[in-house]
């Protein structure tokens, strides 16, 4: 069950088993996971992803995806959803979602929605919620929302609300808060809640941390803890409740069913998650070392002594901190843990990219079935639907980016004239900013290349590709090249370019023994100042620029068109010479799909 030491009191007993602080085998995600549930030897991720990567290849996952604990397999359920995920729960057959979509599964499901947890198909949980849900838990034959609420179906709702578990019908259930809920918890038919609130059902002394009944919603006034600062996650087992504190620094601390405190531990900042498996409780955060007393001061600093355990540390059941320390990494660390007691395995989601010294991008594994054994094999990926895929989030110190497809097409940088990159904002990750708007000859050029091989040419088959584009107005010109690959004097070529100072988008093809080109030209401009998607589909004799997911223009092709070049793939221009059709904006998202 992948147990790695066992916690010993003063007197010698043995208290608790911690899990193996080795990563076992596990999907990794290309952006922040925010919520993990447990159903047997599944585990349900969500988050505001759009691929898991396994091994080197980076396979579409909309913000959802499942995995077999026991073998490390991503599996097919994938309904998707069109916007961050934010709470899970998985009950028997069903799992649970919330957040900030509209849809899910292709369908329209308004912030909570149902999934078959086998298929991921759709079930009857359907309502309209004003308000962002933060946090779900099933008991009582319901399921718990809370979050930052005003109504549900045009019935008030004041942060938290209930819908049956067998119906989907929204329940009667709707105890009140002043701000906004964060955390559930649930214990027998006490419902726990935590936050920065100041009032729960209008009684002043339910502050950040109070207990409602499960099924009448009235406050539990014998539940009084009072803690010090913010409640970001709960957890509760059979000795209490336990909850993860912001402030200056951050704290967990162990409570107990009538309210008073068991034990505090302090770090030099946030606790944001918690979780509890065989009488450990673990912490995960946005912390770096763990203090050795309950003394902090100015920005969480530890006055008296501290230890590592960046982003993650464990609890014994007395309070004492345990050797455990995977020690992650970033800046925001671990958002969200969660544990299954029937196969002893802990998961942890956020925005880290290492624990232990692996590779573990935004979700870890620890313990479980499969812990213990020897050199794990990762198991090999669904094959990806890309040849070439770039997002930008990882690079290296010599300027090369990663192929997301798993097939190899490492970009590296060229420039001249001082020419440089620079990253900026996008989503949850990162693109790339190309040079400013510059005239004459000495200006400064930078593009990214793949050297040719040939699963880059297309042939004759049917061709996508694509990117997300920002450009101003003040940066347009007379042609700049987002990518392209070829020319139209030898050997064919597929371009994406926007055109004059308008700005518009367009798709450039033409054959390998013919210098003709054939273009589909959107109509309106991109140059606005907000990222777009761009795309160029050649589908049999049709070419098709589409732009925000809309169709924008098109044109006709022959069907005998035939792109074998050997030219390299090119990004941000068609070189780094003079009248290189230099890109002035940002791009991200680049990728190519054959047939």
């Amino acid at each position: 069950m992948g147990i790695s030491a066992v916690v010993v009191a003063a007197g010698g007993a043995a208290l608790a088993e911690v899990v193996s602080s080795t990563p076992t085998p596990a999907p990794s995600f290309n952006g922040p996971v925010y919520a993990v549930a447990h159903s047997g030897d599944v585990v349900y991720v969500g988050g505001s992803f759009t691929g898991a990567i396994v091994g080197t290849k980076t396979v579409k996952r909309e913000r959802l995806a499942a995995f077999n604990a026991r073998t490390g397999s991503l599996l097919d359920w994938n309904p998707g959803a069109d916007a961050t995920v934010r709470a899970l729960a998985a009950d028997g057959p069903t799992v649970y979602a919330a957040g900030d979509f509209d849809r899910v599964a292709g369908m329209a499901r308004d912030a909570v929605a149902s999934l078959d947890a086998t298929t991921g198909k759709l079930g009857a949980l359907k309502h309209t919620v004003l308000g962002q849900p933060n946090a779900l838990a099933v008991a009582n034959g319901r399921l718990y929302v809370a979050g930052r609420l005003t109504a549900v179906d045009g019935a008030p709702r004041t942060n938290l609300a209930a819908f049956s578990t067998a119906t989907g019908a929204l329940d009667t259930w709707a105890p009140t808060t002043d701000v906004a809920v964060d955390a559930l918890a649930v214990a027998g038919t006490r419902v726990f809640l935590g936050g920065a609130f100041h009032k729960t059902n209008g009684v002043s002394s339910t502050l950040r941390l109070s207990a409602v009944d499960g099924v009448t919603g009235a406050v539990d006034r014998s539940f009084l803890p009072k803690p010090v600062s913010k409640v970001f996650a709960l957890a509760a087992d059979a000795n209490g409740v336990y909850a993860a504190l912001g402030g200056q620094g951050g704290r967990a601390v162990a409570y107990t069913f009538g309210g008073a405190a068991r034990w505090t531990r302090v770090f030099d900042g946030d606790a944001q998650a918690i979780t509890t498996l065989g009488g450990i409780t673990y912490v995960g955060g946005h912390f770096d070392k763990a203090c050795t007393t309950t003394n902090n001061g100015v920005k969480g600093v530890c006055t008296d002594g501290s230890v590592p355990r960046v982003k993650l540390a464990a609890v014994d059941g007395a309070g004492n901190l345990t050797d455990w320390a995977p020690q992650g990494n970033g800046v925001v660390g671990v958002r969200t843990l969660a544990a299954n007691p029937a196969n002893g395995l802990l998961s942890a989601g956020g925005d880290f990219t290492t624990m232990s010294g692996a590779a573990r991008k935004r979700y870890a594994s620890f313990g479980g079935p499969r812990a213990g054994e020897t050199s794990p094999v990762v198991p090999p990926a669904p094959p990806s639907p890309y040849v070439a895929a770039y997002n930008f989030d990882s690079t290296v110190t010599d300027g090369t980016f990663d192929d997301g497809s798993g097939n190899g097409h490492l970009l590296k940088t060229l420039a001249v004239n001082g020419g440089a990159l620079q990253t900026v904002r996008h989503g949850n990750g990162q693109g790339l900013a190309f040079p400013r708007k510059c005239s004459g000859a000495n200006c400064p050029r930078v593009v990214l290349q793949a050297t040719d091989v040939p699963d880059l040419n297309p042939g004759t088959k049917n061709l996508s590709y694509g990117a997300a584009v920002l450009l101003s107005p003040a940066e347009t010109s007379s042609g700049e090249n987002v990518m392209q690959k070829g020319f139209s004097t030898a050997g064919g070529q597929y371009k994406l370019q926007i055109d004059g100072i308008s700005g518009k988008p367009t798709c450039v093809m033409s054959d390998k023994t013919a210098s003709a080109i054939h273009v589909a030209k959107g109509t309106s401009s991109v140059a606005d100042g907000d990222w777009h998607s761009l795309e160029c589909r050649r589908a049999g004799t049709e070419l098709t620029i589409v732009v925000d997911d809309q169709e924008a223009g098109s044109t006709t092709v022959p069907a005998a068109l035939e792109v074998v070049t050997p030219q390299p793939l090119s990004l941000g221009g068609k070189g780094t010479g003079a009248n290189n059709d230099q890109f002035h904006g940002s791009i991200d998202d680049v990728w190519i799909s054959i047939g």
